[in-house]
């Protein structure tokens, strides 16, 4: 996986200094509400609802917001939302896989397509893409001075973890989609503050390209994520070393 520890890290940072949390507000909503529908409002019983409220708490959501989501989600003839994924290419050949929630398909339907003829891509149909990306369990994990970080690692090898990565602030932890379950669970036995917590589309290879054509794809990433009804845009972007410090710098 080169290049996902370092990528998560830059992600990680520029997202708190852009403070773009109103945004991440809404798609929780979303996951919240969706959740609701699909399994009820008790996070006891519904790990997917669960794992969202786990989500908005990370990034600060207050309570009020969360509960009225649910609340919403409760209500007969509230709002309806849809999972879509779109697939396709971007500059330089990178795959493009974009995950959404849409209470109107034609209207997201045509703002991906927009995007990607803009930015110099190529909307796909539907499983063109998959072969290129497992879907694994993702933890970002808070580090902390205290964590006895050799008892940890082996606690979450034993539940199922297949890769442990750690740099200065993160811990980053990805399991099989089947592990996700059983590591969430050993998370929470350990008391151990989950910064998020996702299933992701990890990348099977990645494709380099120069600074100008990265950078392209990277405004159309940028594009996808600051729209409404898109979730989750997974690409397998090589994170290169001059890439990495030009993004930092910028």
């Amino acid at each position: 996986m080169a290049g996902h520890s370092k990528w998560a890290n830059i992600k990680h940072r520029k997202g708190a200094q852009d403070a773009k949390r109103a945004k991440m507000f809404t798609r929780i909503t979303k996951e919240i509400q969706v959740a609701v529908k699909e399994g009820g409002s008790d996070p006891e019983t519904n790990p997917r609802l669960r794992l969202a409220i786990q989500n908005g708490r990370s990034v600060n959501m207050p309570k009020d917001n969360i509960n009225r989501a649910i609340s919403k989600a409760s209500e007969i003839g509230g709002d309806s939302f849809s999972e879509i994924t779109f697939e396709g290419y971007g500059p330089g050949g990178v795959a493009v896989f974009l995950e959404c929630m849409t209470d109107n398909n034609n209207r997201t339907v045509g703002a991906v397509r927009s995007i990607f003829n803009k930015r110099g891509g190529s909307l796909g149909t539907n499983g063109s893409l998959s072969f290129l990306f497992d879907r694994k369990g993702v933890f970002q994990i808070v580090k902390k001075d205290d964590m006895d970080l050799d008892a940890l690692e082996l606690e979450l090898i034993d539940s199922g973890a297949q890769e442990i990565e750690k740099d200065e602030d993160l811990i980053i932890v990805t399991t099989a989609m089947e592990d996700f379950g059983a590591v969430q669970k050993k998370l929470d036995e350990l008391e151990v503050q989950v910064e998020n917590a996702s299933l992701q589309r990890i990348p099977n290879n990645y494709k380099e390209l120069d600074l100008e054509t990265a950078k392209k794809l990277l405004r159309m990433i940028d594009e996808f994520e600051d729209n409404e009804d898109v979730q989750n845009v997974f690409h397998n972007l090589e994170m290169t070393d001059e890439l990495a410090r030009s993004l930092e710098s910028d």
